[in-house]
């Protein structure tokens, strides 16, 4: 009876899974835009092909800035559509310059190249150029523009299409001063698309705009129509200025609620809004579960919020005071309404956990409907840190104590290990990730790593059972894993996008 319960179970906890990243109503081939979907899952139903060789590789950066042996900079995702055409984001300058490149997938060949004015927003380390793919009511690429506009190309899988502007204040208002949204308004995350064709993208002012505007979260509809609402207003507090950088929003999985992270510089919260209003539902303050002080939301970091098939949504931050928990931060969680915390990740900084089907993992013998990978780093010399830097697999809804801290944390149900070493044991390279690949019809995980190689995590014997050279390795900001509709890895190491398969 027990094992026909787990069975059942197991059955159960797949199908919602599948229908969660859409496998049920079609959308299973492309990849939309930062994690895939809007609800940052990394999860697709395409098997990922044997990483047996390098097929064809691209720069996403042609003039990279090297700081020693490392990349201060946040590389977009490549989004993917379901007819295989790879849409990269490609920085062209010293200091900003970008371009979308659409390859096709089978061979790399380059199929329409398009330039953009955007420019950055004041940073430290680069923030992602993201673009991202609609279906409805026609096949889309969106981009970010100058002055807060966006930009987008219809018929991304053939060499000419449609293109146009628009923006979230009305591209009119736009046009009768452009100078002074282009001075004041910058796109500061990657764009996120529901299955509807609406996208959502946070927003920093820093200037006056003849249209009064303040730093915020936009939305703008599958009709053109925009909207907006201020991080002030979305978390009901007058010291918040902007939008975490790089957060790229999450939605629910029925679509009716956008989460984002705001923040005053420092500290903040995570908010959710109405998905077809934006009128703001809840706002929470993050904090850091050991100190119990505000928690660090970092514009140097890429993290984005993740929602499981429950509803219950996931954030990474950094601790306060640093180095309390070696600088891994924490995976805060909470329910849909954010009003109940849950036991957090011991590991949340500069990563969005990836969604696991507890079919994933034979060995599992917990009740919960799905797993997180997450990164799980133990940096060196910082705290207790000792350089053993892996990634994990985590029960968001059984505990253990973490054993820097003491505090109760999500048990683990699996790690890895990085696998080239980097000091004194147990010390290696880390993982160079932000978000990985999840591929259940293998039971594996795709990632890479500062040695310069791409993994194959096989959960199933909780084996490295591939891994293919891309570079000689170097230390960069993390960078996304993909997975084309042909089965095709896509990963990002020393300023390229590769190309792998059998």
């Amino acid at each position: 009876m027990l094992k026909a319960h787990r069975t059942s179970m197991q059955l159960r906890a797949l199908l919602i899974s599948l229908v969660f990243v859409g496998v049920l109503t079609g959308q299973v081939k492309s990849w939309t835009s930062f994690a895939r979907d809007s609800q940052h899952t990394a999860q697709t139903s395409i098997q990922a092909q044997g990483l047996n060789r390098i097929h064809w590789q691209t720069p996403v950066d042609l003039d990279p800035q090297y700081n020693g042996n490392e990349l201060l900079i946040h590389y977009g995702s490549p989004v993917i559509t379901g007819l295989n055409t790879v849409i990269v984001p490609v920085k062209t300058g010293v200091t900003g310059g970008f371009r979308v490149d659409a390859h096709l997938g089978a061979t790399g060949s380059l199929l329409w190249s398009l330039t953009t004015d955007y420019v950055l927003p004041t940073h430290n380390w680069t923030p992602v150029f993201g673009p991202a793919l609609a279906s409805r009511p026609t096949a889309r690429v969106y981009y970010p523009g100058i002055g807060g506009t966006i930009y987008y190309r219809d018929s991304p899988d053939s060499a000419t299409g449609a293109t146009g502007q628009i923006a979230f204040y009305g591209l009119s208002n736009y046009q009768a001063n452009p100078a002074a949204y282009n001075a004041s308004v910058f796109i500061n995350t990657p764009i996120t698309t529901d299955t509807n064709g609406n996208i959502f993208f946070g927003f920093l002012v820093t200037g006056s705009t003849p249209v009064t505007l303040q730093s915020g979260i936009a939305r703008i509809s599958s009709s053109g129509q925009g909207s907006w609402v201020s991080a002030v207003t979305a978390s009901g507090d007058s010291t918040i200025t902007h939008v975490v950088y790089n957060c790229a929003p999450a939605l629910s999985s029925d679509l009716s609620i956008v989460y984002a992270a705001v923040s005053d510089g420092y500290a903040g919260y995570l908010v959710s809004l109405s998905a077809t209003s934006l009128a703001p539902i809840a706002h929470q303050r993050l904090i850091d579960p050991d100190s119990g002080s505000d928690a660090n939301l970092s514009d140097d970091g890429s993290a984005s919020p993740t929602v499981g098939s429950d509803g219950d949504v996931y954030y990474g931050v950094l601790e306060n005071p640093f180095g309390e928990n070696n600088d891994r931060g924490w995976m805060l969680h909470f329910d849909s309404t954010l009003s109940v915390l849950k036991t957090p990740g011991a590991f949340g900084w500069d990563d969005t956990a990836s969604i696991v089907p507890v079919t994933m993992v034979p060995s599992y013998r917990g009740s919960s409907l799905y797993l997180l990978m997450t990164k799980y780093n133990n940096y060196l010399g910082i705290g207790t840190g000792n350089g053993a830097n892996k990634i994990a697999i985590l029960d968001p809804d059984a505990t253990e104590i973490d054993p820097v801290t003491g505090v109760t944390v999500m048990n683990e149900v699996l790690t890895m290990i990085g696998q080239t070493a980097n000091g004194p044991p147990p010390s290696v390279k880390e993982w160079c990730i932000n978000s990985a690949a999840i591929d259940p019809v293998t039971n594996s995980v795709l990632a890479g790593s500062e040695d310069g190689k791409l993994y194959r995590w096989n959960l199933s014997t909780n084996t490295l059972t591939q891994s293919i050279v891309l570079t000689l390795g170097i230390g960069e900001a993390y960078t996304p894993t993909a997975i084309g509709p042909n089965g095709f890895v896509y990963a990002i190491n020393n300023a390229t996008l590769f190309a792998i398969g059998k």
